[in-house]
């Protein structure tokens, strides 16, 4: 039932209320409800050099005056500091680059402008609304805002290339359709006055260690040009966005996170789907309702009551797998209800996507499930309720999410509903930890050698790089090292690449490190995506259920010395996990605390990981079988954050030896699960290692490493976090109700060892004890 706490009277507390209703006699899955209030607007003033037709532009399209967060930010760039506007979802932040950016426009004729995005869905939407201003201006006529990206025809590239003065594009070929070929862009590049990064939240981990490279070589290419853009970025509400912006960018940016725009009344709620009495999981363990199942049944319900309600699911054949459920308890109810709903993803061609925007804009769709495809940038308006089907991995993606609804200033309900994760298990029952303030900052590590070492390729390809450069990226070693393969060779000029390197084509900034292994359908021929090398054993393996824009194959063979894994089209019932088994060895220590019987440190590893089985599980959780895998151990140098614990700290803290491997796996297990709690990545960017007796330590000790060669900068959040991270571990597993350990805690669906030796209340005691020593007085 709803907490006598929780204010009554609201819509989305009404919703919330007949949604309970729903639930099984004897069934209490909500864990907290919170009831965010209004908040009103904030408007300033048009500025004075805003050019008085892009504001008249403007007005017209029903913006009176400009929220106060967009004045500031606008005021910021049009002053030539570089900024980032960190607010929340439907807060207005494309004004904040609209505005200077159209103003230069207008007084210059030559003046050019950049827009990167991630995905081409935003892009679009972002061009057809600088069309409209551009055609209401007579000052914009010779702007023509058009898109240059892998989609972009040979001739509109070419009139891109030669008339368009604000070009929308993504990363992808920025890298290597613009800097590659800058000669052909020069007077775009020499009268480029603004760079847009939109949606910057999103560039993390590897991904965004790239794209911060690429922005550099941007910055490098304007300076050959005599240009130097402005930058101003667009983001989700995350922790210090300033510093993050920064580093994306490489040069100091100023913040604006104060937000002015308004809101109607939200109520929040976490949802734990109850504990299954008759499925059980790995070992026995404990299964939970699957959060997809929970969603669609309480879609349906909001659907009935006739609220817009849009389902966010982690994956695309969850999101039709969701809106199938959905439509199949509404036919019960009312055939023309199940009507109403469908599911939106990514995949679907564009024509097919509008017209599902529009229909549940307007509300002849009451419901649609769809994956992170509607959390950036469409711009989906009165939505009265949204359901997170399992935490999206980052609370500036939650609260993403959480944006699409209320948008018509009523009253609106959000309910998360928590996955079998720890993470997840954790959020549900700490709300403050989701609630109150990001608690993640965007990690991004541009210096890591194995990112730094293909950049710098592409970067002396398009100009040859000077001694001050290499060392003002500090990669003189990294350089050397290329040298020695024949890639590059240092003349008295600076830096040139060789004839034999080809570095643009053989960086992909969204995959992993090094080879990439195709993913082809052995009957069609056709490709249907790749995956990095590292990541192949465990994702592409013999008998893997691989989902591809809704369809579904399973891996036939896995070449990884060719790159290559065939598939055939196939739809199982089950999905598959990869079991694993990891050595790992300390090959430097760069930073090392002691605390009495605990001994902390971020160092570097190499990691030695063979998969050596998978299991195959139904939707329910249950596990069905494990089928046994010989494939050849990977290695992998990277960075780990560790701590070890002396045996007497263990004994006396009530883990007797025979206890010692149960408690530092389960440890392991569940820290794994909550570092995306301190740092922006997902569980499968990092693993781990845990052992009783450490060759290179002599001690019961733990690892957690990131998943990347070279390290991707989650094991350095987590070494800086360590403290609060170990103890959101440990309170997520005392929180959960199992009894011994389940997937909501302590089991890991790709742990090498079966699950097994885990012991959940030795993992509570040991990092009890961990925690104390780290901080005796917390």
């Amino acid at each position: 039932m709803i907490p006598p706490d929780a204010t009554a009277g609201s819509y989305g507390h009404d919703l919330l209320g007949r949604v309970l209703a729903g639930t099984a006699r004897g069934e209490d899955p909500l864990t907290h409800v919170a009831e965010l209030p209004a908040r009103a607007a904030r408007y300033a003033q048009w500025p004075a050099w805003a050019h008085p037709e892009v504001v008249e532009a403007l007005r017209e399209n029903g913006i009176p005056l400009p929220w106060t967060h967009q004045a500031e930010a606008a005021e910021h760039a049009a002053a030539g500091s570089h900024v980032v506007v960190a607010t929340g979802t439907a807060s207005g932040k494309s004004l904040a680059y609209q505005l200077p950016i159209l103003t230069a426009l207008a007084e210059d004729p030559r003046a050019t402008a950049l827009y990167l995005a991630p995905t081409k869905a935003l892009g679009a939407d972002q061009i057809r609304a600088v069309t409209t201003l551009c055609d209401q201006a007579e000052a914009l006529a010779d702007v023509y805002p058009n898109a240059f990206d892998g989609d972009t025809s040979t001739e509109v590239r070419q009139f891109v290339r030669t008339n368009s003065r604000w070009v929308f594009t993504n990363p992808d070929m920025l890298h290597i359709g613009m800097l590659r070929s800058h000669q052909r862009w020069a007077h775009f590049f020499r009268r480029l006055r603004f760079v847009v990064v939109d949606e910057c939240h999103s560039y993390r981990g590897v991904f965004g260690s790239n794209v911060a490279l690429v922005l550099r070589r941007l910055r490098r290419i304007a300076r050959r040009y005599a240009a130097d853009p402005v930058f101003i970025l667009a983001s989700a509400t995350t922790a210090d966005p300033g510093a993050a912006a920064g580093r994306l960018i490489g040069a100091p940016c100023r913040q604006v996170t104060e937000d002015g725009s308004p809101h109607g009344p939200r109520t929040v709620a976490l949802w734990e789907p109850p504990l299954l009495a008759e499925v059980t999981g790995e070992n026995g363990a404990p299964v939970r309702r699957a959060a997809g199942s929970e969603a669609a049944r309480i879609m349906a319900d909001l659907v009935v009551e006739g609220a817009r309600t849009l389902t966010f699911v982690r994956s695309r054949r969850g999101a039709e797998l969701t809106a199938m459920g959905a439509k199949r308890l509404l036919a019960e109810v009312d055939p023309d209800l199940a009507e109403r709903v469908a599911a939106y993803r990514a995949g679907y061609l564009a024509e097919d996507r509008r017209e599902l925007e529009a229909a549940l804009a307007d509300g002849t769709l009451l419901g649609a499930a769809t994956t992170n495809a509607l959390e950036l940038g469409v711009d989906i308006a009165g939505l009265d309720a949204v359901v997170v089907a399992g935490f999206p991995g980052t609370v500036a993606s939650f609260w993403q999410q959480a944006g699409r609804s209320g948008r018509r200033g009523e009253g609106s309900l959000v309910v998360l509903v928590a996955r079998d994760d720890p993470l997840d298990t954790y959020l549900v029952h700490h709300p403050a930890a989701l609630l109150d303030k990001p608690v993640e900052a965007t990690v991004t590590d541009p210096t890591n050698p194995y990112v730094l070492g293909p950049q710098l390729l592409c970067a002396a390809m398009e100009l040859p790089l000077s001694d001050a450069e290499v060392e003002q990226f500090d990669a003189v070693e990294v350089l050397t090292d290329l040298a020695a393969q024949g890639l590059i060779r240092r003349r008295a000029h600076g830096w040139f690449v060789t004839a034999e390197s080809n570095p643009h084509a053989a960086v992909n900034i969204r995959g992993g490190i090094g080879l990439q292994v195709a993913i082809v359908d052995a009957e069609s021929g056709r490709l249907l995506g790749t995956v990095d090398g590292g990541r192949a054993p465990a994702t592409a393996h013999p008998g893997a259920v691989h989902i591809h824009q809704g369809e579904s194959f399973v891996v036939d063979d896995l070449d990884l010395e060719n790159g290559l894994a065939l598939v055939h089209a196939e739809t199982p019932e089950w999905t598959t996990s990869a079991r694993e088994t990891t050595d790992i060895a300390i090959t430097a220590v760069l930073e090392r605390s002691e605390h009495g019987a605990v001994t902390t440190a971020l160092t570097e590893v190499e990691v030695t990981h063979q998969v050596v089985g998978y299991l195959r599980r139904l939707p329910s959780g249950e596990v069905l079988d494990s089928v046994e895998l010989d494939m050849p151990p990977q290695s992998l140098r990277t960075r780990a954050v560790m701590y070890t614990v002396t045996p007497e700290l263990m004994e006396s803290a009530g883990i007797p030896a025979d206890r010692f491997p149960g408690a530092l796996h389960a440890a392991e297990h569940a820290a794994i699960g909550l570092l995306p709690l301190v740092a922006t990545c997902d569980r499968g960017d990092i693993g781990g290692v845990s052992t009783a007796l450490h060759q290179d330590t002599a001690l019961p000790t733990v690892f957690v490493y990131d998943g990347h060669q070279g390290g991707a900068g989650f094991a350095d959040r987590g070494h800086a976090e360590l403290h609060p991270w170990l103890r959101a571990t440990r309170d997520a597993i005392r929180a959960c109700e199992c009894a011994a350990g389940c997937p909501s805690c302590v089991q890991s669906p790709k742990c090498g060892n079966g699950n097994n030796p885990l012991d959940k209340d030795g993992a509570v005691r040991l990092l009890s004890a961990v925690l104390d020593a780290l901080s005796p007085t917390a």
